[in-house]
């Protein structure tokens, strides 16, 4: 494997209308479903060590090996998805059921936590962390732990993609891990 972490396992997109965006790529790229959550929970969320009342909104798709993720920012609250300051590619991403031991690996190679908090039910294993790309050029680096439900809410958005038809593009997130988000 030639990656630190594992492979990439998501390209992360940030978008200005969320559901404009879910349109081109169920019509135009044929990817889907997605799943969407109009108000993600960011919870314990901080951004450059500080807390922030980020909101986002969130579309999950899988193509292939690789999941899509579109955000669209809810308000101005600081967080790497607004300072992004554009829509396209903001972020790959790892998953690993081994955070700490990857948060590790992360400090021997340099990198350094841009923000970070728990996503969905806010469990201790539904933690994420973005890196800061001051030391690089390119996209920043998203590690996502992916044990807990996180791990099952992605395993559901692949096995929905497989053999996706086209029909009903558009599915509430909540659907696939009964109500939770």
């Amino acid at each position: 494997m030639s990656a630190a972490f594992g492979p990439i396992r998501q390209n992360g997109y940030v978008v200005e209308d969320l559901h404009r965006a879910v349109r081109h790529w169920t019509d135009v790229i044929g990817v889907g479903p997605f799943f969407v959550v109009d108000d993600q929970p960011l919870n314990g969320f901080r951004f450059r060590g500080e807390p922030s009342d980020a909101r986002i909104s969130v579309a999950l798709a899988q193509s292939g090996g690789i999941q899509i993720e579109l955000i669209q920012p809810l308000n101005d609250a600081p967080s790497a998805f607004t300072e992004f300051g554009r829509e396209g590619l903001q972020h790959i991403a790892f998953w690993t059921d081994e955070f700490d031991t990857a948060m590790r690996e992360a400090g021997r190679r340099g990198l350094t936590v841009l923000q970070e908090g728990c996503s969905g039910s806010g469990a201790p294993d539904e933690r994420f962390v973005y890196f800061a790309a001051e030391q690089h050029p390119g996209t920043m680096i998203e590690l996502s732990e992916t044990c807990g439900a996180k791990g099952a809410l992605f395993r559901a958005v692949a096995a929905a993609a497989e053999g996706w038809d086209g029909t009903d593009p558009v599915r509430d997130m909540r659907s696939l891990l009964g109500g939770q988000s």
